[in-house]
């Protein structure tokens, strides 16, 4: 081309979570069945909304408004429909000897105006990070969820800033190491949160979210918190919402159906904008954001009707108790199986329905194997595996040996090694068949990073 024309941040847009479906096929294609383990999507697994849920939308589907544009912002009535939920999550106002009223004073009200639809949240990330100046960066956590993390990178042209999510503290993240780093570098405008995380299933108590909110109101920063899995919280976790905690702190808020009806297909999110008018700049880069949803006119009509149906029906509270429970139950199941291996940290989630196992330091051998008995799946693997990450070659193995397909860490954005998979399976035998496999492949895969200080030792002694 006389010019170029490829973005500078292009080579950042990367998602393990689906390229390594690509290779699945492939060994698929050889004969090998496989246990896909790497996307979230739960009617995928078997766990299509309950039939309520899904009259309601045949019923909206049957009538003319869900086939014609709505508005750029999304359909008034339903913005007017969820702004009263998100005020509703504010603590009762409550008056101290003095006067205050710190249930009001903590939290954030917004009205309709302050929410924005989107064609599900990649929409939502892609116009949320394509719209900031490039040198305006957002430090965002490590593990990475690859929708962000790669929008963020991509869109300043360079590596993702991280802060630390730490494992041995049961994935809360290290704001020591956050402060500092915001700190000394001026150009981070912002702090990305993911509560719940995926992929590391932790649900950050209040104290911790109201850190990273004073942390920002110290360093005049915006916050940015994924709420995709706000309402997927179990195991004894309680959710605290952005919008309870943020006082005067510019925020952004982002939430979707895809993960709580379930229904990933509509493509249906929504952000959920605080303290818009307490900064200039921020209500400016907010309607820059209506600006370019304004080009695209608007998005998908269908799903946002459905939404006050849905969600204020008295069947939906019961809808998402008893899936809570459900995952809570596979999650005791998945510990059961990987939380006692020597090679593995492995901390219980209490949100969303991911779980992300660790590798001890030193586990995971530079040259380790599985056996594969078929010959053309073998070399399939041995030749993916010639420049991969640690942890990614023990998944390809993982992947070609027995057909569980699993996320390497080190597509997170992070330097840890380990893998993520999902509680979503519905089958008890697929997914007792799937643990036990991980479990065992695990053990083989680390023995001999485990047995190799003894043979050195023999040589030395030897010697």
């Amino acid at each position: 081309m006389r010019r170029q024309i490829t973005h500078p941040g292009s080579g950042q847009l990367r998602y393990m979570i689906r390229e390594i479906v690509e290779f699945g096929r492939k060994v698929q294609a050889l004969g090998r069945p496989i246990i896909w383990e790497n996307i979230g999507d739960p009617v995928r697994k078997g766990e299509a909304p309950p039939d309520w849920i899904r009259a309601i939308v045949g019923e909206l589907a049957a009538g003319e408004e869900s086939y014609a544009y709505s508005d750029t912002q999304g359909v008034p009535a339903t913005r007017e429909f969820l702004a009263s939920r998100a005020n509703d999550r504010l603590e009762p106002a409550s008056t101290t000897g003095n006067g205050e009223r710190p249930g009001v004073e903590s939290g954030a009200r917004i009205d309709a105006d302050d929410i924005i639809f989107f064609n599900g949240l990649g929409d939502a990330v892609s116009k949320i990070f394509g719209q900031l100046r490039a040198q305006a960066r957002v430090i965002g956590p490590s593990p990475a969820y690859s929708t962000h993390s790669s929008a963020e990178a991509a869109h300043s042209g360079y590596e993702h800033l991280t802060y630390r999510l730490d494992p041995d503290r049961g994935w809360l993240p290290d704001l020591d190491e956050l402060e500092n780093t915001v700190r000394y570098n001026p150009s981070i405008a912002g702090i990305l949160i993911i509560n719940p995380d995926n992929p590391t299933g932790a649900v950050y108590p209040r104290d911790v979210l109201e850190r990273f909110v004073e942390i920002a109101r110290r360093h005049n920063l915006f916050i940015i918190c994924d709420e995709t899995y706000a309402h997927v919280v179990y195991g004894g976790a309680h959710e605290t919402h952005l919008n309870q905690i943020i006082g005067d702190v510019p925020g952004i808020a982002m939430r979707s159906i895809s993960k709580e009806v379930p229904w990933p297909g509509a493509r249906c999110g929504w952000i959920e904008v605080y303290n818009r008018k307490s900064d200039p700049d921020f209500d400016g880069y907010v309607e820059s954001l209506i600006a370019a949803k304004r080009l695209e006119v608007c998005s998908t009509t269908l799903p946002q009707l459905a939404i006050p149906r849905i969600m204020g029906d008295p069947r939906y509270v019961e809808h998402l108790d008893t899936r809570n429970a459900e995952y809570d139950a596979r999650a005791g199941e998945t510990m059961e199986a990987l939380g006692g291996l020597d090679a593995l940290r492995v901390n219980r989630p209490r949100g969303g329905f991911f779980i992300t196992p660790v590798f001890d330091a030193g586990a995971l051998p530079p040259d380790g194997v599985l056996p594969i008995e078929e010959p053309d799946i073998r070399a399939l693997v041995e030749e993916k595996v010639q420049s991969a990450e640690p942890d990614a070659r023990f998944v390809y193995y993982l992947l070609g040996a027995t057909g569980v397909c699993v996320v390497p860490l080190s597509g997170f954005c992070s330097q840890l090694d380990g893998f993520r998979l999902t509680l979503l399976e519905t089958s008890d035998d697929v997914r007792s068949r799937a643990l036990q496999a991980i479990a065992s492949s695990v053990q083989e895969y680390c023995s001999a990073a485990r047995g190799r200080p003894a043979v050195e030792e023999a040589a030395l002694a030897r010697d």
